[in-house]
C-alpha cells in the first residue's frame, strides 16, 4: 500500500491518527507511528511550550515520523506555528480555519501541510495555498463536524484536486479504507478508533461509553449556533439541546460546555462531559493496541481491494 501519501509522510502504511483535543498526545501519536502509520500530537488550545515538550517526548518514544495538529483557533497559533518549524517537525496538520499564513513558513522548512477540509471548495482552495495534501472529512466523524457525508465528500474532492486526498469519518476497519480508496482517497485518518486504543492516555470510563456505542448512541451539539459538535448522548447533550430548542444564546450554551471534554477524557465524567466520537462507534467492540489496529486494518483493507 505504498503511495503518494506514504512518500509524503514518510510512514509504512497511510493510516493517520487524528489530532484530538486532550486525547492526542505523545504517547499515543508515539504509538501509532511505532505502528507504521502516522501519529499527530493534537496542540489544540495548549500553551506553546507544552507542545515544545509534547514533541520532544514523544521523540523519545519513536524516531519513525509524526506530525502536530494546529487549531488555527488557538490565540497561541502563530507560536505553535513556529515551534514546528523550530522544532524539525515533519507533518503539520491543521482545522478550524484557514493555515495560509502560515504555509510558505512551514513548505521552506520542509514540512508537509495536509489542511483538514470539509468541502470541496476549502479543498481547492488549500491546495491553490500550496498544501501537499487534505483531509476530507465527513459530518459521521467525532468533534467539529461540516454538513457533508464522507460518501459524498470523498470522491467529489478527489475530483476537485490534484494533490493526495485522505478520507476521515465514518472510518473504523478494513472495509472503511477500502471504500475510501475506492472513492479516489490515498489515505484514512481516523480519530474514534484510537481514543479507545490501549496507549490513549483516556479514561476507562470514557472508553467504556465508545466500546458499548451502538449505531444510534451519537448526536450533534451546536447545530444553532453555526458550530456543531458529535459526540455520544448523555445528560449534557440532552440539557444543551433543550437549551438550544429554547432560543439559549452562544455564551450560555458555551458555560454549560466550559472544561467538558477534559472533564470526560481525564476525570471520566460521562454524564456531564463532552464524549466526542463518530458514528463509527458502533463498529468498535475492544481496546485493542495501536498495532493491531493499524495493521489489522491494512490487512483487510488490502485482502478486500484484491477481490
Amino acid at each position: 500500500m505504498k503511495n503518494r501519501v506514504t512518500e509524503l509522510l514518510g510512514c509504512e502504511h497511510p493510516v493517520i491518527q487524528g489530532g484530538m483535543a486532550w486525547v492526542a498526545e505523545h504517547r499515543l501519536a508515539a504509538a501509532v507511528s511505532n505502528a507504521g502509520g502516522l501519529g499527530i500530537i493534537g496542540a489544540a488550545s495548549a500553551p506553546p511550550e507544552v507542545v515544545r515538550k509534547e514533541i520532544h517526548r514523544c521523540r523519545e518514544l519513536t524516531a519513525r515520523p509524526f506530525g502536530v495538529n494546529v487549531m488555527l483557533l488557538n490565540p497561541n497559533a502563530d507560536e505553535v506555528a513556529e515551534i514546528i518549524v523550530e522544532e524539525g517537525v515533519r507533518v503539520v496538520t491543521t482545522g478550524a480555519g484557514n493555515p495560509a499564513k502560515y504555509i510558505d513558513m512551514w513548505k521552506q522548512a520542509g514540512v508537509a501541510v495536509i489542511p483538514v477540509v470539509a468541502s470541496t471548495a476549502m479543498a481547492v482552495m488549500m491546495e491553490r495555498a500550496g498544501a501537499d495534501a487534505v483531509v476530507a472529512e465527513g459530518m459521521e466523524s467525532g468533534g467539529h463536524i461540516g454538513v457533508t457525508t464522507s460518501f459524498a465528500l470523498i470522491p467529489q474532492v478527489c475530483d476537485a484536486v490534484d494533490i493526495p486526498v485522505i478520507a476521515a469519518g465514518g472510518i473504523a476497519d478494513g472495509r472503511g479504507m477500502a471504500a475510501a480508496f475506492m472513492l479516489g482517497a490515498e489515505g484514512i485518518q481516523m480519530g474514534t478508533r484510537f481514543v479507545a486504543a490501549k496507549e490513549a492516555v483516556v479514561h476507562p470510563a470514557y472508553k467504556e461509553k465508545i466500546i458499548k456505542a451502538r449505531d444510534i448512541d451519537s448526536t450533534v451539539t451546536g447545530t444553532s449556533t453555526g458550530h456543531p459538535v458529535r459526540c455520544l448522548k448523555n445528560k449534557m447533550t440532552r440539557e444543551y439541546q433543550k437549551l438550544e430548542e429554547s432560543g439559549a444564546d452562544f455564551m450560555e450554551l458555551e458555560k454549560l460546555t466550559l472544561g467538558s471534554l477534559k472533564r470526560a477524557v481525564v476525570d471520566g465524567d460521562v454524564v456531564d462531559g463532552t464524549l466526542m466520537a463518530g458514528q463509527i462507534a458502533g463498529l468498535i467492540k475492544s481496546e485493542e493496541s495501536c498495532s493491531e489496529i493499524v495493521r489489522g486494518i491494512v490487512r483487510d483493507a488490502e485482502r478486500l481491494m484484491k477481490i
